[in-house]
């Protein structure tokens, strides 16, 4: 592509709600579920997303996701990498993304801990270290915090938040450039094997978007899932296959203006003691 299809690639983002953060959420799971999982947040990729999630997972595991062309342009192609190692005292998780191509490219490494408090109330921070590129314009560089809480009431019900960008950093002078957001919702097991997440989100720079979404576990090693979003109004869905230690996991979802795109991703995890989420509720409250 050459500089004026990038420029015209430009303005397109940037006349969207959110620029080019809009792609930057990690995991197939997560996009299928229109991001509505907050309260959920049980695998590797809660680093990026509500790190407080993390400690739920008293195993190690490693998570791969990558989204080739959203919209049809190579050009915003991007892609994380995740790896949880639990201890006595926490869960510790590091992991990196790289999003875009030659000339206008953002790689961000993060660091995360987790804290859980009686097996039923989690909490946890991440550290990013954001980098922008623009070929012959430079680059620059942004450090910021995520935090969050997570919280199980019953052994069905859950609720979380999570926080953006809590230090309000910003690329050069101009502010906003990072999104701060601030998310909240619930996770309810309506059957064992049926999920309903909800949340609200809101960037300080524009409108609450009302975020939903279903997981429905059809058989044992497959999981269905949908939601949708209202700000911007998007609409997801994707299939889990879960099998021994891996999870496969696709997405896709329609932007009203772009259409549709996709994204695939995969977890492993290991240890004797993996758990999803009907063996984390028997965990903790015995049922």
């Amino acid at each position: 592509m050459g500089n004026w299809g990038f420029l015209l690639l430009f303005l397109i983002i940037v006349s969207l709600c959110n620029p080019a953060f809009s792609q930057h959420s990690a995991g197939a799971k997560q996009i299928s579920l229109s991001n509505s999982d907050v309260a959920l947040s049980n695998d590797v990729f809660a680093l990026f997303n509500n790190p407080s999630g993390l400690a739920q997972m008293n195993w190690r595991e490693v998570g791969i996701y990558y989204s080739p062309a959203p919209f049809g342009f190579t050009e915003l192609a991007n892609g994380f990498i995740a790896y949880n190692e639990p201890f006595s005292f926490g869960s510790v998780a590091i992991g990196a993304m790289t999003y875009g191509f030659d000339l206008y490219r953002e790689t961000k490494f993060i660091a995360g801990f987790s804290y859980n408090y009686d097996e039923k109330f989690f909490g946890g921070v991440a550290v990013n270290i954001h980098n922008v590129s623009i070929k012959n314009y430079g680059s620059d560089l942004a450090f910021y915090i995520n935090a969050g809480g997570l919280a199980w009431l019953t052994g069905e019900l859950r609720v979380g938040f999570s926080i953006q960008n809590l230090n309000r950093a910003t690329f050069g002078n101009e502010d906003d450039q990072i999104p701060m957001i601030f998310n909240s919702g619930f996770s309810y097991d309506v059957l064992s094997n049926f999920r309903v997440n909800a949340a609200a989100e809101k960037d300080i720079r524009y409108p609450f978007s009302f975020l939903f979404g279903i997981e429905y576990d059809i058989i044992k090693y497959l999981s269905l899932r949908t939601g949708f979003s209202t700000e911007p109004s998007e609409y997801s869905a994707g299939i889990g296959i879960n099998y021994s230690i891996f999870s496969l996991d696709y997405a896709l979802f329609n932007h009203n203006d772009l259409g549709l795109t996709h994204q695939a991703g995969i977890i492993i995890s290991f240890g004797e003691e993996r758990e999803r989420s009907e063996k984390i509720r028997e965990h903790l409250f015995g049922k």
